[in-house]
């Protein structure tokens, strides 16, 4: 089948976009948490496909190339600078595989590169800005060379970071995505309110911009709302799946307010004890729905997603999709199900069981 683009598949309905690959492929056991680097692409090349596949089946449009923490400065952390572009170059791989292979009579997935905060990037001291810069660079030259249809640029919280990125990421001619992730203070680590910095975004191209990652849906809404009444582009809604509050804006301060008596060798539950505090699936459906109900036409997950959410979100704007075919069914359990032959001693107990 013909491919439509990004711009006019946001014109016709809503677009899902599956991210928090760092969180889920550490849950399944293929990444070291904290450390967060996406080494699975070389090293078990398998499970990123599998992940991917997941993803698409649960109805996100969009394959993205697991390359977030791949870059340059990171990769220096850890010591395997070397590994760089061997490591982009088989996750891009893997996403356009999967991306090109969806089932007979479904539209291809877009293939989307990736590139992220640097970490390093500094408003006060900009000399190592220039080497952002560079690094962002080599990343987009590689999600060109393997067939990239879209580029997307996320979790930025310096917003002279995001326009960098933007102006790097708009020099290939693809389309582009960009989102921020603004800390706890509520503004740019700069000091450009979250709405000037998308604003911003807009004037300088982004086809698709708005918010991602950091914040849970009661935390980013608010946000939304601006950006989406201020904004012409299509604007991007991508929360965490965690409950974060007023006080605790983030998912990086988050207290686990649920009783819990034994302590993280961390400082807070970030990242490893955040289970808790998560969004059940309906608060997620919940948000994306009002989200679409703003004009927000580009939905998805960051860091908790899993595929039952993406479903969640897919079906939550009216989308059927192939995970739509083992969505819960209750009338058939045994304690709480309708159908005929459910044993009617255990409906009587189901309000003690």
């Amino acid at each position: 089948m013909s491919k439509k683009g990004l711009k006019e598949r946001l014109d016709q309905g809503p677009v899902i976009c599956a991210e928090g690959f760092l969180f889920e492929i550490e849950r399944r056991g293929y990444m070291s948490s904290g450390e967060f680097v996406p080494m699975v692409s070389l090293e078990h090349p398998e499970a990123l496909e599998n992940l991917h596949r997941d993803f698409q089946h649960a109805g996100s449009d969009i394959v993205e190339a697991f390359t977030y923490n791949g870059h340059r400065e990171k990769m220096r952390v850890i010591g395997k600078e070397e590994l760089l572009e061997p490591l982009n170059r088989s996750a891009l791989k893997i996403a356009k595989k999967v991306a090109l292979d969806t089932p007979k009579g479904i539209e291809p997935n877009l293939m989307a590169g990736n590139i992220s905060n640097s970490n390093i990037w500094n408003d006060k001291d900009t000399s190592s800005n220039t080497e952002v810069e560079k690094m962002f660079s080599e990343m987009v030259g590689w999600a060109v060379d393997e067939g990239a249809d879209i580029l997307i640029g996320e979790t930025f919280y310096y917003a002279e970071e995001a326009y960098t990125a933007l102006k790097v990421m708009k020099q290939s001619g693809l389309p582009c995505v960009i989102t921020i992730a603004p800390m706890g203070e509520n503004i740019m680590r700069d000091g450009v309110s979250i709405l000037d910095t998308c604003k911003e975004l807009e004037q300088r191209g982004g086809d698709v911009v708005g918010m991602n990652c950091f914040r849970g849906p009661n935390t980013m809404m608010p946000y939304l709302k601006e950006i989406r009444k201020a904004l012409k582009c299509h604007v991007a809604a991508l929360p965490i799946n965690y409950r974060t509050t007023k006080e605790h804006p983030t998912f990086f301060n988050l207290p686990d307010n649920n009783g819990c008596t034994c302590h993280t060798p961390h400082r807070t539950p970030f990242p490893t004890a955040l289970d808790p505090m998560q969004c059940n699936r309906y608060e997620i459906g919940e948000f994306a729905k009002e989200a679409f109900s703003l004009g927000v036409n580009y939905l998805g997950v960051c860091c908790g997603a899993n595929p039952m959410l993406i479903r969640e979100v897919a079906e939550a704007v009216g989308l059927t999709v192939p995970a739509s075919k083992y969505r819960e069914d209750m009338s058939s359990h045994f304690l709480f199900g309708t159908h005929e032959r459910i044993a009617q001693h255990q409906k009587d107990y189901k309000s003690k069981a």
